[in-house]
This record gives C-alpha cells, sequence and structure tokens, in this order.
C-alpha cells in the first residue's frame, strides 16, 4: 500500500484550519506537523497527536514532511516564507497579489530550481480555478473577451492589509460586482469596462484606541494593488459589530468569456463559470490540497522548480488513476 502524503502546516489561521480539514477529508494524506510563529503551546489542532513546532525550526522537520502548506498572508509574508521554505520543502502557496504574481514567481523559481524541490504558487480559487477557466475559455473562443467578477464576499487578502495598517485592530473587506456591469457581460454584449466600473470596495474597520480615522481611511483608499483602483467605502465599527455582523467568510464569483464564432463571427457564445462559497478559507484550502498532491507526483517525477496551476495535468489533482478517471470522469 502506498503511503500516505504527509503535509505540513506553517500558519494555523483561517487558511490553516482549512487545510487541516482538507487533509481529513482525503484518505490518501495524513497531517504530519504544524509549524506556527506563536506559543505552539498555546495551540489547540482538531487533528489528535500532531505536533506543533515554532516556524523557525520547520526546517529541521524536513524529512517528515512531503508537502509543505504555507498559511500566510500575500502581503508581507508569502514573498518571505515561500522562496525561504522552499529550500527546505516541496510547498504549496496561496499567493493572490496578481500584479506582483511575475516578481514572486521568479524568486520562488530560483530558490527551488537550486534546491531541487517543487514549488507551486498562487494555487487557490483566484488565482487558481479561476485562472484555468480563463485560460480554457479563451483558448476556445479566440474572439472573444475575458470578465472576472468577483463576490459579494470577504476577501481574505484584502482584509489581512487592512489589518496591517498601523491603527487598525480588526478588519473585514467586501468586494462586490456592479450589478449593470455583470449584467451586460452576460448580455453578450462584450463591453468596454474599467477595474472601477466592475467592482466597489466596502470595507469595515475595527480601530485601535487613539488611532487618527482620517489617517487610516486615506492609507485604505490609497493602497495600490488592493483599492487605489476601486471605489471604496470604508465604515468605522466597534469590535462587537465586527463580531456579530461580519463574522463568516463567504464568498464567490464568476469568470464569464463572451465570444464569437463562424466566418463572419456570425455566432455568439457565452461560457460562464461560478462560485459560491460559505467559507472562502475553507474552499481555497480545500483546492491547496488537492495541487499539494499534484506536487507530491511531480516531485516524485523528478521535477524542479516553480510551478503555478497552469502547469499541472488535471489527472495528477485524483487520488483515482488515470483508468479509472477515464472510465468515470472522461
Amino acid at each position: 500500500m502506498t503511503q500516505p502524503i504527509r503535509i505540513g502546516i506553517l500558519g494555523y489561521g483561517n487558511l490553516g484550519r482549512g487545510v487541516e480539514s482538507a487533509v481529513r477529508q482525503n484518505p490518501d494524506m495524513t497531517l504530519a506537523a504544524v509549524f506556527t510563529r506563536r506559543d505552539p503551546q498555546s495551540l489547540r489542532l482538531l487533528t489528535p497527536g500532531v505536533p506543533v513546532y515554532p516556524a523557525a525550526e520547520a526546517p529541521a522537520h524536513r524529512d517528515g514532511i512531503d508537502v509543505l502548506i504555507l498559511c500566510g498572508g500575500s502581503a508581507t509574508d508569502l514573498p518571505v516564507q515561500t522562496p525561504d521554505m522552499a529550500r527546505f520543502f516541496h510547498v504549496v502557496d496561496s499567493f493572490d497579489t496578481h500584479a506582483n504574481i511575475p516578481a514572486h514567481f521568479a524568486a520562488v523559481d530560483e530558490a527551488a530550481k537550486a534546491a531541487g524541490t517543487v514549488a507551486l504558487i498562487s494555487c487557490g480559487w483566484d488565482p487558481g480555478m479561476f485562472s484555468l477557466n480563463r485560460v480554457y475559455a479563451s483558448a476556445v473562443l479566440p474572439e472573444g473577451r475575458d470578465y472576472t467578477f468577483w463576490g459579494k464576499g470577504v476577501s481574505q487578502g484584502h482584509s489581512d492589509a487592512i489589518r496591517r495598517i498601523e491603527g487598525v485592530a480588526d478588519a473585514r473587506q467586501y468586494t462586490i460586482p456592479v450589478p449593470e456591469a455583470l449584467q451586460s457581460v452576460r448580455s453578450g454584449a462584450c463591453p468596454e469596462l474599467s477595474t472601477r466600473q466592475k467592482h466597489t470596495r466596502e470595507c469595515f474597520v475595527v480601530l485601535k484606541e487613539g488611532a487618527d480615522a482620517a489617517r487610516v481611511e486615506h492609507e485604505i483608499k490609497t493602497m495600490p494593488n488592493y483599492f487605489a483602483d476601486y471605489d471604496t467605502t470604508v465604515h468605522f465599527i466597534s469590535t462587537e459589530e465586527l463580531r456579530r455582523d461580519h463574522s463568516g467568510i463567504p464568498h464567490g464569483g464568476f469568470v464569464i468569456r463572451s465570444g464569437r464564432t463562424g466566418w463572419e463571427n456570425e455566432h455568439q457564445h457565452v461560457i460562464e463559470y461560478s462560485l459560491k462559497l460559505d467559507s472562502n478559507p475553507e474552499f481555497t484550502a480545500s483546492v491547496i490540497v488537492a495541487y499539494a498532491r499534484a506536487v507530491a507526483r511531480m516531485a516524485a517525477q523528478g521535477q524542479s522548480g516553480c510551478k503555478t496551476v497552469l502547469d499541472v495535468a488535471p489527472a495528477l489533482l485524483c487520488p483515482q488513476d488515470p483508468a479509472w478517471l477515464r472510465e468515470h470522469m472522461l
């Protein structure tokens, strides 16, 4: 019998706990260890018997882990952690700052190739599942236009970016599609839409005592890659209100390709892929865990370097063998 894939988790927040639950749903995997920057004694895992170590000690446990899943934030954690950990482990991360993916890829690729490891970045639903659907749809309908709408839902990365602003105690950020834009795209009209025309952003922020609300609001609204290109509304609320009204982490969205076929482009087609997620981090974690299986298989084939979801064959994600997939899925 093949030994289960030994998974390590670096960071035990919402995403880390989601990974733990996802591993439990995959019989060919086992949770081997959790690494944290907090006091290891303060963590209470759901999986019995799994050791918790300080994050700084992770490299010492490399022989007991097949794939390390990095559950830090994209703003400041993953740009450092992923290339660092790729020197010791096969890794997967969920880096989601789209504008910075090429630079992140280059840094991780250099580290992974030098170490002979496989490092898969930007894994989740966007970037991730949405990326795949954009590629499939644009390949099938070359005469057309892509549209991506997110929400309404809580963006973990954007919420994390707000929480890192000085004076912010906690925050939730909702991304909201503009209904008129979504309706126009679904009609097949192929409108030209700016970033600002497609989405709005709504922020609910709890300030630390004495914090300057005007400064915090300005920093949010002018933050590049996150809020500067959107109409953004900031609400300052209490901790109690945040817990009462914004404790969930739902999300979702749509990838739409509107295109035409025929000698005179006379026939119109709309491809739409949608997600409606009750828990953003748990769904993201489920995608990551499937790709961790692919990483383990690519590593066993002797591959190395940085990869994205675009480089992974679908069959590598599934626990079933190719013959079963041909019979039941093809």
